[in-house]
């Protein structure tokens, strides 16, 4: 099959609204907010669909959303913006900034767990919702960021460390909490709260004003949704989301973002604006001034895996913080080789192709559908002009 992957600005526009339009009309997202932006330029805009459909309260291009695993990139930032103030070194040992987390392999002996392997999710940890039901996160009480077990990031941590970590790290790929614990090594190393850290490394530098551990703006937050048969229904506080047969789901508190005393989960705790978000993506694309070196950014988004495999990803590796696209076939997907890619549970994606000089930001309020499915395929054959020869 033969694709067209040239991107016309001026259709561009048109085959947006009839992705998003007929994705409302199918009743599979509530409301979104999508971004694109071309050489530096923003090319389209859009806030469709409801916040609040119970409400009928409109969507708003300034709508704040649960960022869930959006949140990543944004701190997986700050930690190489005090690598290159020198503050941090991505060989440090974990336990040099955290003496009590030293968790053991399956043999007993204690791991050596570095800075890189939280950075590339080579560190031997897993999710919760990647488990089955009674795992060994669940029997711990391991809280994977979006609930509100009412504990501190310090618990949760200890619980984390009490149980074995799944492979030896650097050996293995898996997607997990390894992002929470960097989180803790950024307040470490920067003696204060990861909040505060992130807004004086990141997001105060580059004028993200929505962008925090709470909702700046509670009146702005748009409702989460989840996916469900007619329509998308609400999500509700210790609801479990089913993601993979087999595995515990995701537990959901979409009340944390509203509440002072969780803990700031790194991996998952952020709430923000898909205009703050693209500001983020443009400053790294662009060579990541005035946070950033150019050399910081080329490493952040160069395989730092190998050719270990990736599990839900296939065709693509992972950098510092962020998957990476190496082969666009085995992917099924218009982007660039090099394109950078990633999403959040509550209903997000983005990607970001160097060669394009693109970005595109895509925030739903609908968990599920907005984070990996048809939407997003649609989205992005719609933003390259993917025609079918």
């Amino acid at each position: 099959m033969l694709y067209s992957n040239k991107i016309n600005p001026e259709c561009l526009p048109g085959r947006i609204d009839e992705v998003i339009d007929r994705t409302l009309a199918d009743k599979r997202l509530v409301g979104a907010v999508i971004k694109v932006a071309i050489d530096g330029v923003l090319v389209y805009s859009r806030a469709a669909g409801l916040a609040d459909r119970e409400m009928n309260q409109l969507m708003r291009e300034d709508a704040l959303f649960r960022l869930a695993s959006v949140t990543k990139p944004i701190v997986s930032t700050a930690a190489l913006v005090l690598v290159a103030q020198g503050r941090l070194q991505l060989d440090d040992r974990v336990d040099r900034w955290l003496p009590e987390f030293r968790p053991r392999l399956q043999n007993g002996e204690f791991a050596t767990l570095r800075i890189r392997h939280l950075m590339t999710h080579t560190a031997g940890l897993s999710y919760r919702f990647f488990q089955e039901e009674n795992g060994s996160y669940q029997r711990a009480g391991v809280s994977d960021g979006m609930d509100q077990p009412g504990i501190s990031l310090e618990e949760n941590l200890r619980r984390l460390a009490s149980v074995p970590l799944i492979y030896t790290p650097g050996t293995e790929w898996k997607y997990s909490i390894a992002t929470d614990v960097l989180g803790a090594v950024i307040a470490k190393v920067t003696e204060t709260s990861l909040s505060e850290a992130i807004h004086s490394l990141v997001t105060k530098p580059l004028g993200m004003s929505d962008t925090g551990f709470n909702a700046v703006d509670p009146e702005r937050l748009a409702t989460a949704y989840t996916n469900d048969v007619p329509e998308p229904r609400p999500i509700h506080d210790n609801d479990s989301i089913a993601f993979v047969d087999g595995t515990a789901g995701f537990q959901l508190a979409p009340s944390r973002a509203l509440d002072g005393t969780a803990y700031p989960s790194g991996g998952a705790g952020m709430v923000g604006s898909a205009g703050d978000f693209l500001q983020l993506l443009e400053t790294l694309r662009k060579g990541g001034a005035p946070l950033l070196p150019e050399s910081m950014v080329r490493e952040m988004t160069t395989n730092q895996i190998g050719d270990m495999p990736m599990a839900y990803w296939p065709g693509r590796s992972f950098g510092l913080g962020i998957t990476l696209l190496e082969d666009p076939v085995a992917a099924d997907t218009p982007e660039s080789p090099g394109t950078w890619r990633m999403g959040g549970t509550y209903g997000h994606s983005w990607f970001v192709d160097p060669k394009q000089r693109l970005s595109v930001v895509a925030f739903t309020n609908t968990a599920l559908e907005g984070m990996s499915g048809q939407f997003t395929v649609d989205l992005c054959e719609a933003v390259y002009g993917r025609i079918k020869k």
